[in-house]
């Protein structure tokens, strides 16, 4: 059985405000790591944060845009000045806009690659030279089950997601046993994804489709198993799906 006490692990997250994010938060906090969590609604990340110091973890919040790299940068930094280290970056926040592409939604399609793709390329522009100089680290790169087959309404998307799983080959590759690379590919869950979807039938799609959805909390499971591995497992991998009914 795999110990699941992080024992002060310093982990970083991204997109913290809700869902996947903020449900990894509480988790890894509560098993003993201190967390930094970014994201736009420093709001909502700072009720979080004070929620978990209440509860016994330790936690902080900063503003982060994970569009723009030198707010990454400043967001890894600030980790650095408060915690003395980066153990693990969690590349989690997303959009999901979907329509069909003959509907042309331009500037929903850039958001996506800024977001989904310039996302964790900057998480990994700015963790990768601070955990090279720790001579350790583990990057855990949210992607979807959308890394592995299309779906109408979600070829933008989708093209997103199979860009974050080529990243994170390659990233495991390249940085051999020194650091560690999880790709996490959650199927249906709970989460404010669909939120974003503008396009009247592919709402309507989703609604559809998130009938029998997973709560954040598995994802968080799946995040927290990888994350506490002992020294020299790295578990590449991960994808979790509705037991029953779902994608």
């Amino acid at each position: 059985m795999f110990n699941q006490k992080l024992e002060g692990k310093v982990i970083l997250i991204t997109g913290a405000s809700s869902g996947i994010g903020e449900a990894a938060a509480r988790l890894l906090a509560e098993k003993g790591a201190r967390v930094l969590l970014g994201a736009r609604r420093l709001d909502r990340l700072k009720q979080l944060t004070e929620e978990i110091r209440s509860a016994g973890g330790t936690a902080d919040c900063a503003k982060l845009d994970v569009t723009d790299a030198r707010s990454m940068e400043e967001f890894v930094g600030y980790a650095e000045q408060q915690f003395g280290r980066v153990d693990v970056i969690v590349n989690n926040a997303g959009v999901m806009p979907l329509s069909n592409l003959e509907e042309r939604k331009i500037d929903e399609w850039n958001r996506m690659i800024d977001v989904n793709i310039r996302g964790v390329l900057h998480g990994i522009a700015a963790g990768l030279p601070v955990m090279q100089r720790q001579g350790g680290g583990q990057f855990v790169n949210v992607a979807s089950i959308g890394a592995y087959s299309v779906t109408p309404t979600a070829a933008v998307y989708c093209a997103t997601k199979y860009a974050v799983k080529a990243i994170s080959e390659g990233l495991r590759m390249e940085t051999g046993r020194e650091i560690r690379v999880t790709l996490v590919s959650p199927g249906v869950t709970e989460s404010e994804l669909a939120d974003s979807i503008s396009d009247e039938h592919a709402r309507a799609a989703m609604r559809e489709y998130r009938r029998i959805a997973l709560p954040a909390q598995a994802i968080a499971e799946a995040i927290l198993y990888a994350v506490s591995q002992p020294e020299g497992v790295d578990v590449n991998e991960l994808v979790v799906r509705p037991a029953k009914g779902g994608e």
